[in-house]
């Protein structure tokens, strides 16, 4: 955690550099005078340059006292940092660091960097997933964040924040609708000093310093990072946020003693209190996308089923979207589901999508699979969820795509019939009859073929099934029950199988062969 943290304030620095330099070329291209953000002498360019011992001393006696005091006042930033050290010793680590933070050309990245860092540490360290501790990949809070849509006004939080991704990737999207000059003066305020709100509860601080620096470094300047087990007692917030997005740890427990009153205190789980703490934190008509594990959908205790209850009769359940179980690769198989529900409303019909790839492989290497990704599908879907000319459409293509593919998988099922009967024919056959082994040869190569030829309409047809709508009164008969494969209706392919009668043919023939074969084993005994 350490090397966390050290490395953290060098990319924070480098990080400072990058932007002040962006700064200073656009002022260049409106032929603005340039006023620096920061002095001279305490930017990443400037000092790298120097001697090793010179670069570390002059790091640790002007730089980093400097970084200490340079969150705005009240900000967590500068809380945080109050107690922050500079640890490295070597003049020449510190160069060799220096070095591969430059090689990284991070100004290139429009990304969360220092977020990859911890994940990438973390799992050197072999420590991710073991408390919840790993991030949430950056694709899937870019989905929950535009399926939310947060908007310049509303106060959004996350309540078990790590290193801020969903804030950052909230403020982004809000920069994307509209930009920082179009806002009015009040709106600018308020985006940076008062609508972003984080929780963690890492004692050590290492989160809470890497989390206010990520958010600084997206623009946000006052960070709202708070030290606080949003579970315990301590923590009395109660309509407090227009706007939750977060992925709360779902190993944990929790002690009895110290959780909240507001929330039951006979359920220990943590993924299904944090369900509640959102609930209560939330503004009447407040929204919020969380992911939850997959037994929170289907458990069939006392809490789950209450608390799958309560979204549904106290409030407005939008949607469930199933993940595959690879989502949190390598640091954990769990299946998970994302949760959207707004506080308060109610709930008639309850949006579903079933993805199946998000883009990535779903083993441990995770690598890019940009064929396969049902991400761009279900965002359409989600925007255009009441739609009804989209929904016709959708369902106009599943008609001409199955009605495209039926004569296909009745010439597969052909096929498979007469392929049974030449295997069966080419097993009996002498060795020397190659006419037949050529014959079933020809007709597995056609079969693979027909395969080809539709895989490309099956894998349509079963994006189109993957979005789908349940009514209230279909959940509430399975005990509120939220298992996407519980309700969607996927057609079944016709199997085929070789009728009784040909199969007793076959094996009486099978017999007789197989008693001429002893015959004539038994005369070349004799002879």
């Amino acid at each position: 955690m350490d090397s966390i943290e050290q490395f953290s304030y060098l990319l924070f620095l480098k990080r400072l550099d990058d932007a002040e330099k962006k700064r200073e070329k656009l002022a260049g291209l409106r032929q603005q005078a340039f006023i620096p953000a920061i002095k001279p002498e305490l930017r990443w360019s400037e000092w790298v340059k120097k001697p090793a011992a010179d670069a570390l001393k002059h790091l640790r006696e002007k730089v980093f006292p400097a970084l200490r005091e340079m969150g705005t006042e009240g900000s967590s930033f500068e809380r945080y940092m109050q107690n922050a050290e500079f640890k490295v010793s070597k003049p020449s680590t510190l160069i060799e660091v220096c070095n591969l933070i430059d090689q990284m050309k991070i100004s290139e990245q429009n990304q969360d960097v220092q977020g990859d860092l911890y994940e990438y540490l973390l799992s050197k360290l072999s420590v991710a997933g073991r408390n919840g501790q790993f991030r949430t990949p950056r694709h899937i809070i870019r989905m929950m964040v535009n399926m939310v849509d947060p908007k310049p006004r509303e106060r959004i939080g996350d309540l078990a924040a790590g290193t801020c991704g969903f804030l950052v990737n909230a403020y982004q999207h809000i920069l994307e609708q509209t930009t920082l000059d179009a806002l009015e003066s009040e709106q600018r305020e308020f985006l940076q000093k008062e609508a972003f709100t984080a929780y963690d509860n890492d004692s050590g601080m290492t989160m809470l310093r890497i989390g206010s620096m990520n958010l600084m470094l997206h623009g946000i300047q006052h960070p709202r990072f708070f030290y606080m087990d949003t579970l315990s007692k301590a923590f009395q917030d109660e309509k407090s946020l227009d706007v939750v997005l977060m992925n709360p740890p779902f190993k944990g427990k929790m002690d009895e003693s110290d959780i909240n009153p507001t929330l039951p205190t006979k359920v220990k789980k943590t993924e299904l209190l944090f369900l509640h703490l959102i609930l209560r934190v939330l503004e009447m008509g407040g929204r919020c996308a969380v992911i939850v594990p997959d037994g929170v959908l289907f458990g069939s205790s006392k809490a789950h089923i209450e608390i799958r209850k309560q979204l549904i009769e106290e409030n407005r359940l939008d949607g469930v979207v199933s993940m595959p179980s690879g989502v949190f690769k390598p640091y954990a198989g769990v299946s998970t589901a994302v949760l959207l529900f707004t506080r308060g409303g109610t709930t008639d019909r309850i949006w579903f999508y079933d993805m199946d790839h998000d883009g990535f492989s779903l083993d441990d290497k995770r690598q890019p699979t940009p064929e396969q990704n049902d991400i761009p599908d279900l965002l359409l879907c989600w925007q255009h969820r009441f739609d009804s000319e989209f929904t016709a459409n959708r369902a106009t293509r599943l008609a001409d795509l199955k009605r495209t593919i039926a004569p296909l998988k009745t010439e597969r099922l052909l096929l498979q019939k007469e392929i049974n009967r030449l295997m069966f024919e080419a097993a009996i056959a002498p060795e020397d009859d190659e006419e037949k082994q050529q014959a079933l040869a020809t007709d597995q190569q056609k079969l693979t073929l027909l395969h080809e030829q539709m895989a490309p309409l099956q894998w349509e047809i079963n994006q189109l099934n993957r979005q789908f709508w349940v009514t209230k009164a279909q959940v509430q008969g399975q005990k509120y029950d939220l298992s996407a494969s519980r309700y969607r209706q996927i057609e079944q392919d016709e199997v085929y199988y070789e009728s009784p009668q040909v199969t007793m043919a076959r094996l009486l023939k099978l017999e007789h062969v197989m008693a001429a074969e002893v015959a004539e084993l038994e005369k070349l005994l004799e002879g």
